[in-house]
């Protein structure tokens, strides 16, 4: 198998790097001033206990060439999912690009459903890897001792002898990988802890998991039980708290040349100013439900609306108070 990579941020790059690092092949597919430079320079991979330099192939989608081999492993975030799928489109392939099988390495619930309208083997993977990406060069993996923790099946539910194959490899990079037969179910929870991702960028402050009690935290809690009741009046299950933290877990989020890890995706993407955030896709997914299924979701609707305004450059980043945001969200619950 060759592991090709679309998408080499964050996590894209982290696993492609310790993939590579392990021996296996891989290519990496990305753009712009970080590409060029891993083309140039090798990919720096950062990790708790070394600094390693891997030269692993860097190509834009106008240069891949894919092969019956190929193992696709898609790691943009999920507005990009779309552009990306119609650019595969026209990609030269040994054979059906059908046919190859694709992994949704992608916090939210859509792109494995996008990506059904163009391959017929679609994986879910659920992404627990503590990952950043801010400078055009160079990933940090903070996850000691493996580098995080993947679940994965196939989609829309089931497992097969891939899966098992992938996660072989994967085990033996350096992360915990568990073959998931409800791996959607898994995904349904992780979106819940992605819900507070925006918290990070809007909050006085900032906000980490697990802060104690505060508005954020308060916030934090009322995303999660909006997300909940929306799961239920859809009918869709999850994998429980206790089971997740069990099957997610396996590893601390260690400091990489000396810092410590500051925020996750949705934080980095406005810290590297990006045009686009992923929250239309993580609290925007359970605003989507709630209308569906005619459950108010006010504070993830408020998150929402005020990410917007971030990215549209309405808003500064960090100077909002979350006990505001709640009577916001509050006042639109009784309109």
């Amino acid at each position: 198998m060759r592991y090709v990579i679309l998408g080499a941020g964050a996590i894209g790059a982290t696993i492609g790097g310790r993939l590579a690092e392990a021996g296996c092949r891989v290519v990496l597919v990305g753009r712009g001033e970080h590409a060029a430079m891993v083309k140039r320079d090798g990919l720096r991979l950062a990790m708790p206990d070394r600094l390693v330099l891997l030269p692993v192939p860097m190509l834009t989608v106008d240069e891949l060439r894919l092969t019956r081999e190929d193992v696709l492993i898609v790691a943009v975030k999920s507005q990009d999912t779309p552009q990306l799928l119609q650019q595969l489109d026209a990609v030269p392939v040994d054979g059906q690009l059908s046919d190859l099988p694709l992994l949704c390495a992608q916090n939210g619930l859509a792109n494995e459903e996008t990506a059904l309208r163009f391959f017929a083997r679609v994986y879910g993977v659920c992404v627990n890897v503590p990952a950043t990406h801010l400078e055009p060069g160079l990933v940090e993996a903070s996850g000691t001792p493996v580098s995080g923790a993947l679940q994965f099946g196939r989609f829309p539910h089931g497992a097969d002898e891939l899966s098992h194959a992938i996660a072989d490899d994967l085990r033996d990079s350096g992360f915990r990988a568990d073959v998931r037969a409800d791996v959607m179910a898994w995904k349904r929870a992780k979106l819940i802890s992605n819900l507070s991702n925006a918290l990070q960028v809007l909050c006085l402050g900032g906000y980490q998991w697990g802060d104690g009690a505060s508005p954020a935290r308060e916030v934090a809690a009322r995303l999660a039980a909006e997300a909940t009741a929306c799961y239920a009046a859809a009918g869709l299950t999850l994998v429980d708290t206790a089971t997740f933290r069990a099957g997610a877990g396996g590893f601390q989020i260690g400091a990489v040349s000396g810092r410590s890890r500051q925020g996750g995706s949705t934080w980095q993407s406005v810290e590297r100013g990006l045009p686009s955030v992923e929250t239309d896709f993580l609290n925007g997914e359970i605003v989507r439900l709630g209308r569906l299924h005619d459950v108010p979701t006010p504070v993830n609707a408020a998150v929402q609306a005020r990410m917007r305004d971030i990215a549209l450059g309405l808003l500064t980043p960090r100077t909002l108070d979350a006990a505001d945001l709640l009577a916001a969200s509050a006042a639109a619950g009784t309109r």
